[in-house]
């Protein structure tokens, strides 16, 4: 999520006040779009993961990179790095014989996601069978694109949840469905990519330039993991409830009767030839000293780490649910459990973090029993919903008080270029989803830990039993996210808070939190007043 409105969240429209305007203007709404409503009769084809991959080159690729005395554990390698991360994407669908599947949140139409869709375009050339489903909120004016894209020989494309509104903005589109907000308010943020049901790449990354390096001013830290094994099989289990939900539209039938196949093709070959060649160079190693997943494949030789992995996944069904009456969804009921069992140590990294009730006995009991729990999330300065941190921000005496560690991200100081996604200058903004627990356990997905994730959104994760991907993380955070933060300190009396930085051997003590003016406390103040925590 970003600041442009192409990018705009529902989380964020709902700060605009335009969630409450919707209710004062129901009746009118519902009057203006009578006519607009989800088609009745809609085929959707059943179809599978493949099955017919033996032979195929990833597949043999993934057998070798997965010890045969392994069992049921699978290979994973993590990928922070957002250049490798995008590099490892097109490298997989350059080498898929078989099958594509792919499953996001977002696929931006910019450069990324152009580029993204192109390589999927040239592989179904190749006779590969590529299905894509996207969630429907930030694909606003994307219907003659993605239907000139699904226009191909071998390509599915459907969008999850649609509005009903096909036209203008998120925020435009939000409030003309708003006689429908209980269920549009629930969307698919799952993130995931499996070529040839032999590697598979999930993790906190949506498609586009900011999640990927490739955006100047602005550009997300983030977290994925490549993985091989019998985890692939599990992933694709997950993608198939998806794709064959009643929630999942093709795009066709969706699509405005104007915007003919020949028509979106056009546009859509328009799009990919103004994106070009990006030209960019891959960094030959990431911060973990690396190569590239491309250059692994080229070689023959994909270096996996073997590890016993769980997956979490919240079913399709969640969308049908009564957000109010609810309990957590699976994958935080996972989370929760995860941290629950630490002995010794905690360590969360998480965006928006609006813990709730629940989440607060799991952290309270943990530290009572002397586990050290610690916390990185974004500053004011480096989120991209202010609104969120505002609903963070109440908690935090209450987390200070119980022992919990607090870490929040500063502006980046331009000198951790080589751990940031993004060119030396860019702000970042932390978007990984990760919690290591006792030095071993490791979690990694979709999932922020705030309430809207747990309950009115559909998530996935993995949990991995591995000592070491669990100390490459550790170390990631602690070396270069806790160094790059404000520790936040409480002083005790009258709850008042202090922000710690270091400013080589010395401290710089605030005594107020850093970017937050008289303006921006009262105008969040009074939006929190107006709107549930369960929204933010």
């Amino acid at each position: 999520m970003t600041a442009s409105i192409k990018h705009l969240s529902l989380r964020r429209v709902r700060a605009m006040g335009v969630a409450a305007l919707a209710l004062a203007l129901l009746g009118w709404c519902a009057m203006l779009t009578a006519c607009a409503s989800l088609p009745a009769e809609v085929e959707r084809p059943v179809s599978m993961a493949r099955t017919d991959v033996d032979h195929t080159r990833l597949a043999a690729l993934a057998a070798e990179a997965v010890p045969a005395d392994a069992g049921r554990r699978s290979g994973l390698r993590l990928l922070p790095a957002g250049d490798q991360a995008f590099e490892a994407r097109i490298a997989l669908a350059h080498a898929a014989e078989r099958s594509i599947d792919v499953q996001y949140y977002q696929i931006a139409d910019d450069a990324s996601g152009r580029e993204f869709l192109a390589a999927l375009c040239e592989a179904a050339g190749r006779g590969v069978r590529v299905r894509v489903l996207v969630d429907d909120l930030q694909a606003a004016g994307q219907d003659a694109l993605l239907a000139g894209f699904a226009a191909r020989p071998n390509v599915e494309l459907r969008l999850f949840n649609p509005l009903p509104v096909r036209e203008g903005s998120v925020g435009g589109r939000v409030l003309f469905s708003a006689h429908e907000f209980s269920r549009i308010n629930r969307r698919m943020h799952n993130k995931l990519f499996i070529a040839d049901t032999s590697f598979a790449i999930s993790g906190g990354r949506n498609i586009g330039d900011d999640y990927f390096g490739r955006s100047g001013p602005i550009n997300f830290i983030d977290m994925d993991v490549l993985s091989a094994g019998p985890v692939v099989h599990e992933l694709a289990a997950v993608f198939d409830a998806y794709w064959n939900s009643r929630h999942a539209y093709p795009i066709e039938a969706l699509a405005s009767p104007t915007a003919t196949p020949e028509a979106g093709r056009r546009n859509f070959d328009d799009h990919v030839r103004a994106a070009g060649a990006t030209g960019r160079p891959v960094t030959a190693r990431d911060p973990l000293d690396q190569s590239s997943v491309g250059d692994q494949l080229a070689a023959g030789h994909v270096a996996l780490h073997p590890a016993a992995v769980r997956v979490l996944a919240d079913t399709p069904r969640k969308i049908d649910e009564d957000t109010t009456a609810q309990a957590d969804g699976p994958v935080m009921e996972g989370q929760l459990a995860l941290m629950q069992a630490a002995h010794s140590d905690v360590l969360i990294a998480s965006p928006y973090f609006v813990p709730g009730r629940r989440t607060l006995d799991v952290l309270q009991r943990a530290t009572g029993e002397q586990v050290r729990v610690s916390l990185i999330t974004n500053s004011l300065a480096t989120t991209d919903e202010p609104l969120a941190h505002f609903g963070y921000a109440r908690y935090r005496t209450a987390l200070l008080d119980m022992g919990v560690a607090l870490y929040e991200l500063m502006p980046d100081d331009g000198d951790a270029h080589e751990v940031a996604d993004g060119p030396r200058g860019s702000l970042g903004r932390l978007h990984a989803k990760l919690a290591v627990v006792d030095g071993r356990w490791l979690s990694i997905g979709s999932m922020n830990m705030d309430r809207r994730s747990a309950h009115s959104n559909t998530e996935m994760g993995l949990v991995v039993d591995s000592a070491e991907l669990a100390g490459q993380v550790a170390s990631l955070l602690q070396r270069d996210r806790q160094a790059q933060s404000y520790q936040v300190r409480s002083l005790g009396a009258g709850n008042r808070l202090q922000w710690v930085s270091q400013g080589g051997a010395q401290e710089i003590v605030h005594q107020a939190e850093p970017s937050l003016t008289w303006g921006t406390r009262l105008r969040l103040s009074l939006l929190s007043r107006l709107i549930d925590e369960e929204f933010l």
